[in-house]
């Protein structure tokens, strides 16, 4: 397999892993030290770090990604993704507007770094004012 089709297989069994709720093969994608870049907010080392991420993201949201397409550097050290979060809003998180259950559907993206065939980057994008609005802000 080349490593172009390695990263894309990697990623698509990370986002599978998302889609099923299976945090713990999330991590497996992960190496040890890698840095998640949280939308407009700053950059967390680790997969301790990542799996807390998790675990907050799992209490204040539910979500499932539709429409998810990868692309990847043909050398497959690079990859992005582009989907659509379809999601509910469950617990209010802090800073942002009250939870009630609100719905949203979110266009949004991703890029990787990758190194040994793990994710060592993960950098997520997505437009805070757009889910704002749809949550009622």
């Amino acid at each position: 397999m080349s490593g172009r089709d390695a990263t894309a297989a990697l990623i698509e069994r990370y986002y599978a892993a998302f889609n099923a709720g299976d945090n713990d093969a999330m991590l497996a994608c992960l190496t040890e030290d890698v840095a998640h870049d949280i939308n407009q907010g700053g950059r967390q080392s680790g997969k301790a770090a990542f799996r807390d991420f998790l675990a907050h993201m799992d209490r204040c949201y539910r979500e499932r990604l539709a429409d998810i397409v990868v692309m990847t550097a043909p050398d497959g050290t690079r990859a992005a993704a582009e989907f659509v979060v379809h999601g509910e809003y469950l617990s209010t998180d802090a800073g942002l507007p009250p939870a009630s259950g609100q719905t949203y559907v979110l266009p949004a993206g991703a890029f990787f770094e990758i190194r040994d065939g793990a994710i060592a980057r993960v950098s997520v994008h997505y437009n805070l004012a757009d889910w704002i609005a749809q949550v009622g802000g």
